[in-house]
């Protein structure tokens, strides 16, 4: 027996499983319906009902983009979506091509000084891409990490108070019954410990409320503690006497019997001490559980309980971490075996050893002594020692990090015998900074600019993680899905990692400090070169204009109607000018939409086309104080 399947909501008993193009079933309420075709002509027949299943699959239903929810404004025929995907605004992609790159501070600078004293040419394409790639790493690099004892007073004196009072609220602060604890005057009140927390942007007093809550709760139970180590000291006391006199206990069995004496012993009741619980709980922390447990669950139970509270068991002392040697069955009846050490090996008599490695093994080691050597020693003044550059320093310091793995100066061991410990500070012609900044910030603007990383490239890791690394750079550029594969071909396949010799020569003789340099690859079809854009910060191509144009003042103007010059240019239709901008790129795009409000008009006719759709994300606030990124 089948059960009765139940018929769709809106459709009918016979249109459900009605599938012929030319049913002639009678139109029946409940029962069946008329058969229609698709309102935009798909060729698909159907019964009525069944309608706005067939707009779930029509492929000629105008549908929104598959990437509306991110900013696409397009609606199309839903067999148009997939081939749209390729050319849709909203489908952006981020290049994460990514690059190492060292800073020189151990090889020679010559040519790196002798390139920045000439003017920077924009065909220079390595000299332009290193120093776009240094003004990235200025700014990532924090100074205060790397010298901290470079750091302004003031803040060096809020970080010592605030780990001060840090330290006292962990302890309990005014909880150790000191005498100034228990001045009122001195103790802050609640309202305005509520201002000073309300004085910093952002805070509330949820967290601090808490805190608070645990402190008391360590107040509470510091005193608890020593009315119970006070109540213990008298319990001695009393049992002392007790032992030494029993007339004393016998006077004050009589005194208790006296009915003067009955409001005090009321008094005393609720100060006796309480039968201890710890003896009867199955808590892993009290005294003889197992025991307790052994007797009152099965085995099952009981193994259950040591599988979930093992590690509580243990901890607690209750549970051996390990089987001890007289209770283990196997091991516990064995014997030491005694150990022989044979040398196979004999050193040779012409082996002569380093008296700085084998110290004592030569018994030549002169005799030393450990002393703390400073600046001062030197008999210079501090003003007369020289200063250090912040930039090779800071350079230095974290490149020592990055490849290393530690820190300059820090101690290491060189072998099982050795331990070098080393300190090493700095002293640089600035201001201290403050904890926030960072190198680009120490720099001085109106100083000759420099170039302190290498110009060649790599993409080979060394030693380093590239997700953390401050030498790791990426192109980061953003780009429609069609527009990437050919940037990703010319920008750095063919141009950035041909520079070292391939796409761009320099002079045999430059490690000596020559700065010509020359580029032997030029657009197929173009007269015109390949340069740097400063702007935005990538490879472009710029065409050979003849003289005559590229010199201002001798180009044709007309006067508008308003009596202002326009060039010729300028002049043409919007329709003409529309269809020659439809030619262009969107490198020629961006840059044509900056020479004129006309030309930027053009342009944004294009965005529908050419445009591409970028998310900004805000920081939006709640009522109740959370906050999220929309």
């Amino acid at each position: 027996q089948h059960r009765a399947q139940k018929t769709p909501p809106g459709q009918h008993r016979h249109c459900e499983k009605c599938f012929s193009r030319h049913c002639r079933a009678p139109i029946e309420p409940s029962v069946s319906c008329m058969v229609i075709s698709c309102r935009f002509h798909c060729g698909a027949t159907f019964h009525m009902c069944k309608e706005e299943d067939h707009q779930l699959l029509c492929p000629l239903e105008q549908v929104p983009c598959l990437n509306s929810d991110y900013g696409c404004p397009f609606s199309m025929a839903r067999f148009k979506l997939a081939k749209h995907l390729q050319v849709c605004p909203a489908s952006v992609v981020c290049c994460s091509m990514e690059w190492n790159r060292w800073p020189n501070v151990d090889s020679d600078t010559t040519l790196h000084k002798n390139i920045m004293k000439e003017t920077l040419s924009e065909e220079c394409l390595d000299t332009a891409l290193a120093l776009r790639d240094q003004k990235i790493l200025f700014r990532s690099l924090r100074v205060a990490d790397l010298f901290p004892e470079w750091r302004r007073y003031d803040e060096v004196e809020e970080l010592m108070d605030e780990a001060m009072g840090g330290e006292e609220g962990a302890v309990g602060g005014l909880a150790c019954g000191s005498q100034e604890g228990n001045d009122p005057a001195s103790e802050l009140s609640q309202r305005e410990r509520e201002d000073l927390a309300k004085d910093k942007e952002g805070m509330d007093l949820g967290s601090y409320k808490t805190w608070e809550n645990i402190f008391s709760k360590e107040l509470l139970a510091c005193k608890v503690t020593g009315s119970a180590a006070g109540k213990g000291k008298n319990t001695e006391e009393a049992s002392k006497k007790t032992a030494s006199g029993p007339c004393a206990a016998s006077s004050a069995e009589k005194a208790k019997e006296t009915p003067g004496n009955a409001e005090e012993a009321k008094d005393q009741q609720p100060e006796q001490v309480t039968p201890n619980k710890e003896m009867t709980g199955l808590a892993p922390w009290q005294e003889g559980v197992l025991e307790r447990l052994k007797k009152e669950v099965g085995v099952a139970d009981y193994n259950m309980y040591l599988v979930h509270h093992g590690g509580m068991l243990i901890r607690f002392g209750q549970l051996a971490a390990c089987t001890p040697k007289e209770k283990d069955f196997v091991y516990g009846n064995l014997e030491a075996q005694e150990v022989k050490t044979v040398y196979t090996f004999k050193v040779p008599v012409s082996y002569c050893g380093k008296r700085a490695r084998l110290g004592d093994a030569l018994g030549h080691k002169m005799p030393t002594s450990d002393k703390s050597v400073d600046t001062s020693d030197l008999g210079i003044s501090p003003e007369e020692l020289p200063t250090a550059n912040v930039v090779q320093a800071t350079l230095l310091c974290a490149l020592e990090k990055e490849l290393k793995g530690h820190e300059i100066s820090e101690a290491r061991g060189i072998d099982g015998l050795f331990v070098d410990f080393a300190t090493q500070t700095y002293s640089f012609p600035l201001e201290p900074f403050s904890s926030n900044a960072v190198l680009a910030d120490v720099l001085d603007e109106k100083s000759q600019p420099e170039l302190h990383v290498e110009l060649y490239t790599e993409c080979v890791t060394r030693r380093h993680n590239k997700s953390s690394s401050a030498f790791t750079f990426t192109c980061s550029h953003f780009f429609r899905r069609d527009e990437f594969a050919s940037h990703f071909k010319n920008v750095h396949a063919d141009i950035q990692s041909c520079l070292d010799g391939w796409f761009q020569h320099r002079c045999p003789l430059a490690y000596l400090g020559c700065t010509f340099v020359q580029n032997h690859f030029r657009p197929d079809g173009h007269k015109a070169k390949v340069i740097y854009s400063k702007l935005l910060k990538t490879f472009a191509i710029k065409p050979e204009v003849d003289t005559l144009l590229a010199e201002s003042g001798k180009c044709s103007y007309t006067v508008d109607n308003q009596g202002r010059n326009k060039d010729l240019l300028s002049s043409l239709p919007l329709e003409v000018l529309k269809y020659i901008a439809g030619f262009l790129d969107s490198f020629s795009l961006s840059q044509l939409s900056q020479v004129s409000v006309l030309m930027r008009d053009i342009c944004a006719t294009l965005l529908q086309e050419r445009g591409m759709v970028l998310l900004v994300w805000e920081k939006k606030r709640y009522s109740h104080g959370g906050t999220s990124w929309k």
